[in-house]
């Protein structure tokens, strides 16, 4: 494929600003390197032009000596633009993900702490940089989404994310630079062949090269194609979910048995993605779907990094897994705001029977009783089991006890479920 006309690569740019809401403004991802600094030069002219805001984030990993470097550079650059620079620090952990993934999920992270919602994010990743991303996906045997490698746009945590130039080679950015006499910092470790991706853009593309001239660009046309199915398989997938969906909370563990295999890979991952959650690893996932017929009284639970399944009653729910609880029992004087290590509890005591006996909060414990309006004695446990609550939540009740007696329950922050007789409470509207 022959390098992009320069005029293409403002003209991108400005297609990429008209999908911008008026009012919100555009960031520039600034590392430092050749592609970022001729991304906000450009995007410094077409955003004068057009009379919309521009900003800059770079992000100091930390990794190299070369860092202060990078930022000072991203410094004088935006000053001599005139465009505001946001300068995050951040720690990278590589333990378990490799530094390259470690300092990518850091990154992000940090571009989404700092960015304003409603605001756009423009990258600089290439057509090159997509290729590389296609190769090493498929090296990890990855399935459609991983194949599909970076979209041209994505909304995530309440910002875009947007890449203009992805059907760019990187040469016709390089010639551009050179010509509008951009300067860039060079960064060390892109020589460094024990990481895989420069090991790809230094060894294995050239090689390819040789053979197929237009390597890159049927690589990125691959991934296109490979996003284009992903999406029509999330879409088809999104009807059927409504068929399963008992709730927002849970599916029909059973009726997703019945499906395929591959469906039953699909609706679970996209059920994630609908949630917000990451999707479970193959191993995790197989494991999970091994037990959709697991007994009703059964309590299935696989976790996996940042999520969990939980099977119960022929229900397949999906969460955020649950911090341990704390020992907590405290004093209460029924009328302020009770803080609980989960919240705060948004009830207080109206009413009761024996005013004078001092009244205590804590965690269901188990054995508990209370004395029902019109309904007498009723153990918890039952009272929990008819109402169909789940095990896992169960645990996570605040009771409230006056001497030996259980005078209310109540799922916080604001769920009153029982109360006893003689006893009423009331909604705290605000911390008393």
């Amino acid at each position: 494929m022959a390098p992009q006309p320069l005029k293409t690569l403002p003209s991108l740019l400005n297609d990429a600003l008209a999908e911008t809401p008026p009012g919100r403004s555009i960031w520039v991802a600034l590392s430092g390197g050749l592609d970022s600094c001729l991304l906000l030069a450009l995007a410094a002219q077409v955003c004068e032009q057009a009379g919309s805001s521009l900003r800059a984030i770079h992000i100091n990993h930390g990794l190299q000596a070369a860092a202060q470097t990078f930022e000072a550079h991203c410094r004088d650059m935006c000053v001599r633009l005139n465009v505001p620079l946001s300068v995050v620090n951040v720690a990278v952990d590589a333990q378990g993900e490799g530094i390259e993934g470690a300092a990518r999920n850091a990154r992000y992270e940090a571009f989404f702490a700092t960015i304003p919602t409603g605001d756009t994010l423009w990258l600089a990743q290439h057509q090159d940089d997509q290729a590389e991303t296609f190769l090493l996906a498929a090296l990890r045997g990855s399935g459609l989404r991983g194949l599909a490698s970076m979209p041209y746009r994505r909304d995530a945590q309440g910002i875009t994310l947007v890449r203009p130039w992805l059907t760019v080679r990187r040469a016709a950015l390089e010639e551009t630079a050179h010509s509008l006499a951009v300067t860039w910092c060079e960064d060390p470790t892109n020589s460094d062949i024990s990481l895989d991706r420069n090991r790809l853009r230094h060894r294995v593309l050239p090689a390819m090269r040789e053979r197929w001239p237009e390597a890159e660009h049927a690589l990125a046309n691959s991934a296109a194609h490979a996003g284009e199915a992903d999406a029509l398989l999330c879409e088809y997938a999104q009807q059927e979910l409504q068929r399963l969906l008992v709730d927002s909370h849970y599916i029909d563990a059973a009726a997703l048995g019945e499906c395929s295999l591959p469906r039953q890979r699909l609706l679970v991952r996209t059920f994630c993605q609908q949630l917000g959650l990451p999707t479970p690893p193959q191993k995790r996932l197989e494991s999970l779907l091994n037990q959709l017929n697991a007994k009703a009284d059964a309590e299935v639970c696989v976790e996996w990094p940042g999520a969990q399944a939980r099977l119960w009653r022929q229900r397949l729910y999906l969460m955020v897994p649950y911090e341990p609880l704390p020992a907590w029992e405290v004093s209460w004087d029924g009328q302020t705001l009770l803080e609980t290590p989960i919240g705060p509890l948004g009830w207080q005591v109206a009413s009761l029977k024996e005013p004078s006996q001092p009244l205590r909060a804590t965690w269901r414990q188990g054995g508990e009783v209370i004395q029902l309006p019109k309904r007498g004695r009723r153990d918890l446990k039952r009272l929990l089991q008819e109402a169909d609550m789940p095990p896992w939540e169960r645990e996570r009740l605040v009771v409230i006890m006056q001497g030996e007696a259980c005078i209310g329950v109540i799922c916080p922050p604001a769920q009153l479920l029982w109360r006893a007789e003689g006893v009423r409470f009331t909604r705290l509207t605000s911390p008393a």
